[in-house]
């Protein structure tokens, strides 16, 4: 399915590129018109409090963010403020309305979104967000929308939540998975180690796994959610 427009919808700085990175830079070099929308701030859970936590932090990520998109090739970076590990906090309603807003203004075919079944609290939030916000009523724009993994949290859930992770579309990034590389360590304060999973290392062998699965050099995987063509 040929599309003009993509989103891709991240709960926190970095989930992009974690989940998306390869076929981020990918669309966009062919020609898509790509658009990231983060909705945390991503940063303030590591306080006790989220009062406590430094603006200056919250603001550099947020500049580390902004710096990546355009590294990828992103037409453009939305952001929000929702705290950090604690979307659950925040009437459900207002995570939609966010993205409703974004939807309206650019009018994506194809959204990619967090995995409902991830552990983060966060993740899972978002993936019914994008759901409602992309529902298929009359001139709705979206046509096709996708759940992507994101190491440290997907597997992580070990499939016990609904849905399990079970992808079905696998995108080629054999020539963009060292600039998805290069993105990751744009994120210097959430950047691993390894063998963690945000590590640069365990990201290249996933898509190395993956790559293998699906007859490819590399390749991010995605989980359809639903398609109208």
């Amino acid at each position: 399915m040929h599309v003009d427009s993509v989103l891709i919808v991240a709960a926190h700085p970095d989930d992009e590129v974690l989940g998306c990175g390869g076929t981020i830079a990918r669309l966009a070099a062919e020609g898509c018109a790509v658009y990231v929308a983060i909705l945390g701030e991503g940063i303030t859970s590591r306080f006790v409090r989220r009062e406590h936590a430094e603006q200056e932090s919250v603001q550099a990520l947020r500049a580390q963010s902004r710096r990546v998109a355009e590294f990828l090739g992103a037409r453009d970076l939305f952001v929000f403020d929702a705290p950090d590990n604690r979307f659950d906090t925040v009437p459900l309603l207002d995570i939609v309305k966010m993205l409703e807003s974004v939807v309206e203004r650019i009018s994506p075919q194809c959204v990619y979104t967090q995995h409902g079944g991830d552990l983060n609290i966060d993740h899972a939030l978002t993936y019914r967000a994008t759901l409602t916000a992309c529902r298929p009523v009359p001139g709705c724009p979206v046509r096709r929308v996708l759940a992507y993994e994101v190491g440290s949290s997907s597997e992580w859930a070990f499939s016990s939540f609904d849905p399990v992770f079970r992808p079905n579309v696998f995108m080629d990034v054999s020539a963009t998975l060292a600039r998805k590389i290069q993105a990751l360590e744009m994120y210097g304060s959430e950047v691993r180690r390894f063998p963690h999973p945000r590590s640069p290392e365990a990201v290249r062998a996933l898509a190395r796994r993956w790559g293998s699965a699906a007859g490819l050099e590399a390749a991010e995987a995605f989980q359809l959610v639903r398609s109208t063509e």
